[in-house]
């Protein structure tokens, strides 16, 4: 009973000491000052999520209340270029007007605008971007006239709004260095592909009518897709079944010589992936598998899943590339009509291309993986989310 009672009464002693412990934490990390950035970096952050989608009616609505909460206005009024206004958040509405004309007059000079009046005043700051353009301005709000403290909190406002609007167009900028990438890829594959498969299906017209009319319609479904305006992602699935194609008009030309194996997990077929970023992965490993001189090539598809991840890998047992070559960035593949490709020759199908487009897409840790040395074959993998926010086919 004795010693029951003793580590009762240390348990309690335990406890209470980590009581007192944690109210002094508490206190500690919990001042005033401390609560007042906590807020000012979370209200930031609110109005950083709209902003970052660009200057736009919704946008602008979205992060006023944030932004006016932030320069602490009594009313905040966002415009665009030519001094539209697109959002205004709280009372003093009678200073819409005034801030149209001084939102047209600090985009016009690019520098702040301060008009006083007999209850209210306003502070017009033009939002400048790193171009030096104006894209907008704000319109902030105050009961009397304003301190230099509150002028400075209305020019730190606008500077995080045209930062976050700077991102905005870094985004829109890369998405659009993504479909000039993606056009560069198809009119990469297209020419040396369409030349072939024609000659292909020509080759059957005489001698196998039935084969030439299934080959000119798994060419039609090919073009087709590789050729769609749909979208920068699609799905493992479709992007599989196009290479299903592709693969039937290369084993049309090369018969037997080219022996492909598909293993591909039920499960990932729904992983969303760069728009034809498996094609010149399978493109590069016929060429490579059948440039060895008439001896044959194999072509391995996996697609596996990997966690949280696809696992998704395209292996030939052909000539192989120097790794030297490859990390100084002469990905030159191998043309098996005309021999090796000759260096400035746009032979090679895009690996850099669809690295850079699936960096973008997912960050850094989900560019290609080459395995490859001169005469072992080359085996390229790459790994994709299985779920990633705003990415969709």
């Amino acid at each position: 009973m004795t010693t029951v009672v003793l580590v009762g009464a240390g348990l309690v002693a335990v406890l209470v000491i980590a009581l007192v412990i944690w109210r002094r934490t508490q206190r500690v990390v919990t001042t005033p000052a401390q609560r007042a950035v906590h807020q000012a970096l979370h209200t930031a952050s609110l109005a950083a999520v709209p902003l970052r989608r660009g200057l736009t009616e919704g946008s602008a609505e979205a992060a006023a209340p944030h932004l006016r909460a932030l320069a602490g206005a009594e009313a905040l009024g966002v415009a665009d270029a030519e001094a539209r206004v697109l959002a205004w958040d709280g009372p003093a509405t009678a200073m819409l007007e005034v801030f149209e004309d001084a939102a047209r007059r600090a985009i016009a000079d690019e520098r702040a605008v301060l008009i006083t009046g007999d209850e209210h005043c306003l502070i017009a700051q033009p939002l400048l971007i790193v171009t030096g353009a104006a894209v907008g301005a704000l319109g902030m709000v105050t009961a009397g006239k304003p301190g230099p403290g509150m002028l400075g909190a209305a020019g730190e406002v606008a500077r995080y709004a045209c930062g976050q609007l700077e991102l905005a167009e870094l985004d829109a900028s890369r998405a659009r260095v993504d479909r000039a990438e993606l056009r560069a890829l198809r009119a990469q594959i297209s020419p040396h592909f369409i030349y072939n498969a024609l000659n292909t299906i020509a080759s059957f017209v005489r001698t196998d009518p039935d084969r030439a009319r299934e080959l000119i319609l798994e060419f039609a479904d090919f073009t087709r897709y590789s050729f769609r305006a749909a979208g920068e992602f699609t799905v493992l699935a479709d992007e599989l079944r196009n290479i299903e194609r592709y693969l039937a008009l290369e084993q049309a030309r090369f018969g037997d010589a080219l022996d492909v194996r598909l293993r591909i997990a039920p499960e990932v077929l729904g992983v969303v992936l760069p728009f034809l970023a498996l094609q010149p992965l399978v493109e590069n490993a016929v060429r490579h598998g059948l440039a060895g001189g008439g001896r044959g090539g194999q072509i391995g598809i996996v697609a596996i899943d990997a966690g949280t991840d696809c696992l998704i890998s395209v292996e030939d047992d052909g000539i192989g590339m120097d790794p030297d070559l490859l990390r100084s960035g002469a990905l030159d593949a191998v043309d098996t009509d005309t021999g090796p490709a000759r260096t400035g020759e746009a032979a090679h199908v895009g690996l850099a291309n669809v690295d850079d487009r699936l960096r973008a897409a997912f960050g850094n840790d989900y560019g290609l993986v080459v395995e490859t040395a001169p005469g072992a074959g080359t085996k390229v993998s790459m790994r994709v989310p299985k779920f990633r926010p705003g990415i969709r086919a």
